[in-house]
């Protein structure tokens, strides 16, 4: 008798505990120049007539005027829409929090990453964005907006190689920067504009200064679609290329500085394809 009561009331403490509803959920990275076709999809994620989308401008040189842009982008297809305007001393402040309390998606826009890391890391904001996400709303950005998405996140500057005019012509040690990125993505770096600016030598360069990660390249009007299993899904007119240095051999480095690497693996990724990013591999 005993036995059955205790088994009773086990039951009603465990039916009286909150039930933990979290589920991740997507991401929406964008290589710049996004296209109606990828912000379509966005807003479909987000929830369509029912999206809440706020829009943070604060990497681009112009944030009031490509706020109202991308806000109209939005609405048109539906969606509501709404912009913050802040700085690192006013990120916190309880108006945007408010804010962020309404939305059930939030999309970042291009211009410097560095200057959106530098209003939003150890922010309560940024961790508004991370309760959207993880209570299964959309994220997404496009150029800087989508470096921003990894842990290790490509500042666009190089260390060693001073000439803007001639830009990542090598593959060389300690030449790219990188710095602490938002971190939605812990297992790969994010690079953006990636074919048309021909950065293979400084996504290259990343990668096998970090060889647990992948290095995921995304180019201009294209974009991955990452989804809580950590798959992701490529949208857009152009390529994807994912660089593969987990299990690489002979990492090196001459007396230069010049980096080498053996059987480094390399995938190139057209729309409808789909990546495994735990078991590294192309989804048939």
């Amino acid at each position: 008798m005993k036995i059955i009561f205790s088994i009773i009331l086990l039951l009603i403490v465990s039916l009286s505990l909150p039930v933990c509803s979290q589920t991740k959920g997507k991401l929406v990275i964008i290589g710049g120049v996004q296209t109606s076709e990828i912000v379509k999809k966005y807003v479909e994620l987000a929830g369509g007539e029912n999206a809440r989308i706020i829009a943070i401008p604060n990497a681009g040189s112009d944030p009031v005027y490509w706020s109202k842009e991308q806000v109209k982008e939005f609405t048109d297809l539906g969606a509501q829409a709404d912009y913050l305007l802040f700085t690192r001393e006013t990120a916190d402040n309880e108006s945007n929090l408010k804010k962020m309390d309404w939305a059930n998606a939030v999309f970042f826009l291009g211009g410097d990453q560095s200057v959106l890391t530098r209003d939003m890391l150890g922010t309560k904001l940024l961790e508004k964005v991370f309760d959207i996400y993880n209570n299964g709303g959309v994220v997404g950005g496009s150029s800087a907006g989508a470096a921003v998405m990894s842990e290790v996140m490509i500042t666009g500057n190089e260390l060693v190689n001073p000439d803007s005019n001639d830009a990542f012509i090598t593959i060389e040690k300690n030449n790219i920067e990188t710095k602490k990125g938002f971190g939605f993505i812990k297992n790969a770096i994010i690079d953006q504009h990636f074919l048309k600016r021909k950065r293979h030598n400084r996504t290259i360069s990343a990668v096998i200064e970090h060889p647990n990660l992948l290095g995921i390249a995304i180019d201009e009007s294209t974009s991955i679609i990452v989804y809580p299993n950590d798959t992701f899904e490529v949208l857009g007119k152009n390529q994807v290329l994912v660089y593969d240095a987990t299990s690489a051999t002979n990492i090196r480095e001459d007396f230069k500085g010049n980096l080498g690497i053996s059987n480094m693996k390399l995938h190139v990724l057209i729309s409808g394809d789909k990546f495994d990013m735990k078991n590294k591999q192309v989804i048939e």
